[in-house]
């Protein structure tokens, strides 16, 4: 047990750093070529922090443990959702791009309504869904890719300062961090599956909370930082990029791997997601920003889930 613990912290402290060294050396070859924080936030910053939940989720698909690999994209998009964004709204109150309500926020909508009718569908994503995933997540990256050309061009004249770290030690960061991130995933998984049957609970609940809050923690230093510097737009890109990762990429991956099989719990969860995301959705459609006030309601409606599904 107590090695268990061990091995399981060990792998956070991996994922983490290996998630900072990982989106540093991303972020600054992104800026090397003039692409803005929203799309930097959607796709390669996003990416970085999605990175711990898909080495979670595809060593547990690999290892038979699929119950843990969708309880932990689940937990991690609500974490993402109601504490990263709710903390931030307690920072510093986020604008948001109308272009952001109209585009972004209702696709990470849609990848949520797509998961739920594929689960429900025959309680499991096989491997056909899984493509099928997959396939959205390419078109997905392909519109981001258009995007950033077509910002690029249009700040082609703008002149920005910031810091560019050398190529070389660029390619040592994303190397490293990916190395931290794939020996991390490896330490959670062990951990947390053991920890779970010692302790006689289910893999769905050790993934919704302590594995994900665990994966997720990128997403909520990263996304802090970039509050606190004002950097809202990469704040909320990071949040909802990941999101849209998690589902799209990490779950396609997972099923193609080995099919998972749903449990009626994990489609409440997904309903609870998607009740949630209306929720933030509302907040900031009102006045295109997140206050202070709604950020609260957030982290106090992540709290009351959380006793929900502990005593359930």
């Amino acid at each position: 047990m107590i090695y268990s613990m061990i091995e399981l912290a060990v792998g956070f402290v991996l994922l983490i750093k290996g998630a900072d060294f990982f989106v540093e050396g991303s972020s600054s070859v992104a800026k090397r070529l003039k692409v803005p924080s929203m799309i930097i936030g959607l796709t390669i910053v996003a990416m970085g922090t999605s990175l711990p939940e898909c080495a979670v989720s595809v060593t547990a698909s690999m290892s038979g443990n699929n119950g843990l690999a969708v309880s932990n994209v689940i937990g991690s998009n609500i974490f993402n959702l109601m504490v990263v964004c709710g903390a931030c709204a307690m920072v510093m109150p986020l604008k948001v791009q109308m272009d952001t309500l109209k585009k972004e926020y209702p696709f990470s909508m849609i990848c949520a309504v797509v998961l739920l009718f594929f689960g429900y569908l025959g309680m499991k994503i096989g491997r056909r869904d899984g493509a099928v995933l997959l396939l959205i997540f390419t078109a997905y990256l392909l519109w981001m890719v258009r995007s950033a050309m077509k910002a690029r061009a249009g700040r082609a004249e703008e002149e920005e300062e910031y810091e560019v770290m050398p190529v070389a030690k660029c390619l040592l960061f994303i190397v490293g961090g990916a190395v931290g991130i794939k020996f991390g995933g490896d330490f959670v998984t062990n951990g947390a599956t053991t920890i779970a049957g010692y302790l006689g609970l289910s893999q769905n609940l050790i993934g919704l909370t302590i594995v994900a809050m665990g994966t997720s923690l990128p997403e909520l230093v990263t996304s802090l930082v970039a509050a606190r510097k004002d950097e809202v737009d990469m704040a909320i890109g990071n949040v909802l990029g990941s999101n849209i990762f998690n589902i799209l990429l990490i779950l396609g991956i997972a099923s193609v791997i080995s099919p998972i099989e749903f449990v009626m719990e994990n489609i409440i969860d997904i309903a609870c997601l998607m009740a949630m995301s209306f929720l933030a959705w509302r907040f900031t459609w009102t006045d295109r920003r997140l206050d202070r006030r709604e950020g609260l309601i957030m982290l106090v409606t992540y709290a009351v889930y959380m006793v929900y599904i502990c005593i359930r």
